[in-house]
């Protein structure tokens, strides 16, 4: 999949935010960090970066539901899980049991490829720091 990568000052600093974080974060989340580190990038040169280091493999869109984007440098195969209540987002590295793929394939009348070439799960949740505050009882 990786070609020739052309990494410009931008694109490197935004894969190192990314790279560096655990915590999946959004566009919004990245230019934050890089204003934190002193960069002043506009807005498209960021999502531009973004959209670029998807393309060519070194990081990963992760879209849930109606929320922004999230992002990570994790590109091995992984599933995710969220907590419905404060939007954290975990790795998940469980592999898929095979009658759980073979019962998806017979449902939905799709070919699951074996081995997938690609696949996400995202299961959704309350973490352990909301279910031990009050705002788990609010959801």
């Amino acid at each position: 999949m990786r070609s020739k990568v052309h990494l410009t000052t931008q694109r490197k600093a935004v894969y190192e935010v990314i790279r560096e974080s655990n915590d999946h974060p959004t566009a919004a989340t990245i230019i934050e960090r890089l204003r934190d580190r002193g960069h002043n990038f506009a807005y498209g040169t960021i999502y531009n970066s973004l959209r670029y280091l998807t393309d060519v493999g070194l990081i990963r869109e992760l879209r849930v539901g109606d929320a922004a984007s999230r992002y990570d440098a994790n590109v091995e195969e992984h599933h995710h899980i969220m907590c419905h209540v404060c939007g954290k987002i975990d790795e998940v590295n469980v592999t898929l049991p095979e009658e759980w793929l073979d019962a998806v394939a017979k449902e939905t009348n799709y070919v699951v490829d074996a081995p997938l070439t690609s696949h996400q799960v995202v299961l959704k949740g309350v973490c352990s720091s909301c279910r031990n505050s009050a705002r788990a009882w609010f959801v």
